[in-house]
């Protein structure tokens, strides 16, 4: 998020900031925000101002009432009333502002660095460095879904794509045997080297955050359909959404049947009810009803249940007591649904999210930072704008491992970092003997949080050519102010935003296949990387 008072200060470099970034409303949105600002101001200070003068008044209607003069101190009391009125609505005023306000930072990207490349998409990317040479086979190469499925152990196929789909539909997978073994090794020996040798803390974070963790971190609110959640005690909620339509149709429908006797002052009684079920025809209220005698009786029958208790009453009465227990009823479901989102999860697309809100709300001392931590995690994504794109094998699953590195900075460290955090990536790569390039995204294809992001992308032998495999940004105090996260030189009292850093060490299901294809043979073998086969018990082949 962003400062009010630096936009305030310097609008046209917000203005050019966004444009970078491709954002045609970027003028617009300035615009908003300053007269949000303004809007906020003068509620703030016409608050203000009123409290000042309420005092004022107080005091002088104590002077009046000690001096009994009740004329002046009734006309200083009615002049109270009045200003009360004013102070309320000020605040009013002041609490909608600021909403808007925040809705409004929130929903606008970082502002990239100065120097990052201005482009639409990856196609102004630039290459940064290379890292040895394309692997490109004496054979054709197989892709490693292919590879995976042939590989068979006592459950079948290593990789097993058909059995997770029975279980949980498409964009997952099932490793077995070795595979899922060398899955494993990988993680552990990311881990290894980025706490061994990287100096980064190992976390083991959860995996479920609240809403305020994902919107420290930028996911929410923009990006929620990117996400998974969970809702505790689902049932109810359920159970809400599979009957609400069928109950609130009846329900209505009988509220109407009562409205009917009610509008000829008739008594209510089963033959009344009957009478009005002719004229207020059911079918009107639910289309399967049409042509469906059997449904209809009982479906009219439901609705007499509903409305005897109201039998022998005034029908009038009887209409509006059973509106009124009905809509009381709804209300009391919704509230109960409502309260079951409230406390809902998310399942996180990345540690990132949990890593960096570890100084949530939280001032660090200076002389900590810079603060490294790692995670090895599921993570979850949905993918929701990647429909058609890599439906085969796992390079775009819903759930996957990666070893995330996080890093907390001053302002005047975030810089180094962020080269450090990106060299602490490649590592893993170089250990691995794979062939990468490392990539400066331009403006049109950074992430939200973003100001300066590093891909790195791996070889791949079937698709001849890289890809992703690892990006590393530099979000500056983007979203330390979302966070509140603080830092505190000692002996000073003032404080500062810090600066975050996050990057992928690696996403161990792509590393895996970025091996697999990489080191298959003509036969479908796979060879173990040299650094891995310790983590394999010596094995060095799979297949």
């Amino acid at each position: 998020m962003h400062d009010i008072k630096a936009i305030r200060e310097n609008p046209q470099s917000f203005v050019q900031g966004w444009s970078k970034r491709g954002r045609e409303t970027a003028q617009s949105d300035v615009d908003a925000l300053r007269a949000l600002d303004e809007e906020l101001r003068a509620a703030k200070t016409a608050f203000e101002t009123n409290q000042a003068l309420l005092k004022k008044l107080s005091g002088e209607i104590g002077k009046a009432k000690g001096q009994k003069d009740e004329a002046r101190a009734a006309e200083l009391m009615a002049e109270v009333e009045g200003l009360k009125g004013a102070i309320s609505a000020a605040q009013e005023a002041e609490r909608l502002k600021t909403d808007e306000l925040k809705d409004l930072l929130s929903s606008l990207p970082n502002i990239p660095f100065e120097d990052v490349p201005e482009g639409a998409d990856e196609h102004g990317n630039i290459e940064v460095r290379k890292h040895g040479v394309p692997n490109i086979l004496s054979f054709p190469a197989k892709d490693h879904a292919d590879l995976g499925e042939a590989l068979k152990g006592p459950l079948g196929s290593m990789m097993d794509f058909e059995a997770a789909a029975k279980m949980s539909g498409s964009r997952f997978v099932v490793l077995k045997g070795q595979l899922a073994r060398l899955e494993r090794a990988i993680g552990q020996f990311m881990l290894d080297v980025q706490t061994d040798e990287h100096g980064y803390l190992e976390v083991n974070p959860p995996v479920m955050v609240r809403d305020q963790a994902m919107f420290g971190t930028g996911q929410l609110p923009k990006f929620g359909d990117d996400l998974f959640s969970g809702v505790f005690g689902l049932s109810p909620v359920a159970k809400f959404a599979d009957n609400d339509r069928e109950d609130f149709t009846l329900n209505y429908f009988a509220s109407s049947v009562l409205q009917s006797v009610a509008n000829l002052n008739d008594i209510v009684t089963e033959a009344n009810v009957r009478s009005a079920f002719l004229r207020t025809q059911a079918e009107n209220y639910a289309y399967e009803l049409k042509d469906n005698p059997e449904l209809l009786r009982e479906f009219e029958n439901a609705a007499l249940a509903l409305v005897s208790p109201y039998f022998n009453k005034a029908s009038n009465d009887a209409a509006e007591a059973f509106e009124s227990k009905w809509i009381e009823a709804r209300s009391d479901s919704v509230k109960h649904v409502q309260a079951g989102l409230d406390d809902r999860r998310w399942l996180i697309p990345t540690a990132e999210v949990t890593l960096t809100n570890l100084v949530r709300e939280a001032i660090t001392a200076e002389e900590e930072l810079p603060l490294r931590l790692t995670a090895l995690t599921n993570c979850f994504r949905a993918e929701a704008g990647s429909a058609g794109r890599d439906t085969k094998g796992m390079i775009r699953q819903h759930q996957f491992q990666k070893v995330e590195l996080v890093s907390i900075t001053t302002p005047e460290q975030s810089d180094a970092e962020h080269d450090r955090m990106t060299n602490c990536a490649e590592t893993i790569l170089k250990k691995l003997d794979l062939s990468f390039r490392t990539m400066l995204l331009c403006t049109g294809d950074m992430g939200f949080g973003a100001r300066k992001t590093y891909d790195l992308e791996v070889w791949l032998p079937s698709q001849n050519t890289y890809r992703e495999i690892s990006s590393c940004s530099n979000c500056g105090d983007f979203q330390a102010r979302r966070m509140d996260a603080r830092t505190r030189k000692a002996g000073e009292k003032g404080t500062r935003f810090v600066h975050t850093l996050n990057g992928s060490g690696l996403a161990v299901g792509r590393t895996l296949v970025a091996i697999m294809e990489n080191y298959q043979d003509e036969s479908g073998r796979i060879a173990i990387p040299a650094v891995l086969q310790p983590y394999m018990g010596g094995l060095t082949h799979i297949g």
